[in-house]
């Protein structure tokens, strides 16, 4: 345990929601790396977490990877158990040499009451009432193999999702037909839409230090780095401000070197 959600104030003040979710670690052969709380989602005024450092595979056999609905007290109950749901429902084309049982969840939005979250492992998008029930919206691996889907964002009732192999962002419909959307980048860790339909990408072309970027996409397809010198930044989002915060040193970092920062959109 110990996976943490926590809550910044405007002036950047931190403070805890809650520690007490699940948590783990590779072994140091395997980079030592740390999951816990991969994403979170509110449907109202209710706080759904998505985890993706639990279950047997992953080290933690009292919990699966799954939804939690988070009470205003910090407390917490599993409402989806998504890892009973992998192993229930495969899909086409895992890649055997990095398969891994109870998933590696990263992503999730909200659309019409409903919760929607996409694992990269497995390659799959599935979607999460908030009484439980999982159905898939598509199995990405059955026509673009092992591509590694990782983040996801909604725009003009459509799902947008992008990659951490391969260089496309796709497009899925919500009975899932997916198709390229655009081409063209590397390592895709954040998509973002703003108010005028811009389409914001988080990018980790090389994984070294200072070589993440923020590349702004205006119809039809004019790109325009908007920010760069991130180092292994990991998420993005618009605040109600207008902003794009990004998580950076979010991926094999020391404990306490995490960092939210704040861009202010040109």
């Amino acid at each position: 345990m110990g996976g943490r959600i926590s809550k910044i104030s405007p002036t950047g003040e931190r403070t805890t929601v809650t520690s007490d979710l699940p948590s783990s670690q590779t072994s140091a052969a395997l980079g030592s790396l740390k999951s816990g709380v991969a994403d979170i989602e509110f449907i109202g005024n209710t706080l759904y977490a998505l985890l993706a450092g639990a279950g047997c595979s992953h080290g933690v056999s009292g919990l699966p990877n799954g939804i939690v609905r988070v009470n205003a007290d910090g407390s917490w109950k599993l409402i989806a158990n998504l890892s009973a749901f992998q192993k229930s429902h495969p899909v086409a084309n895992p890649n055997k040499a990095d398969f891994e049982p109870d998933g590696t969840w990263y992503s999730m939005t909200k659309m019409n009451g409903d919760l929607y979250a996409v694992e990269p492992n497995h390659g799959e998008l599935v979607k999460v009432t908030t009484s439980g029930e999982i159905s898939r919206v598509v199995d990405v691996s059955a026509s673009e193999g092992h591509i590694v889907p990782t983040v996801i964002t909604k725009n003009n009732g459509n799902f947008f999702v992008g990659t951490l192999l391969g260089t496309n962002i796709y497009k899925i419909t919500p009975d899932g037909q997916i198709s390229i959307f655009l081409s063209g980048f590397t390592s895709v860790l954040g998509i973002a839409f703003d108010s005028h339909n811009r389409l914001y990408v988080l990018e980790n072309a090389l994984m070294g230090p200072g070589s993440g970027d923020i590349v702004r996409i205006s119809p039809p397809n004019t790109r325009e780095v908007i920010a760069s010198g991130l180092t292994s930044p990991t998420g993005m989002t618009f605040g109600p401000d207008g902003k794009l915060y990004v998580s950076n040193m979010g991926f094999g970092a020391g404990l306490g070197e995490g960092q939210v920062l704040q861009i202010t959109v040109p």
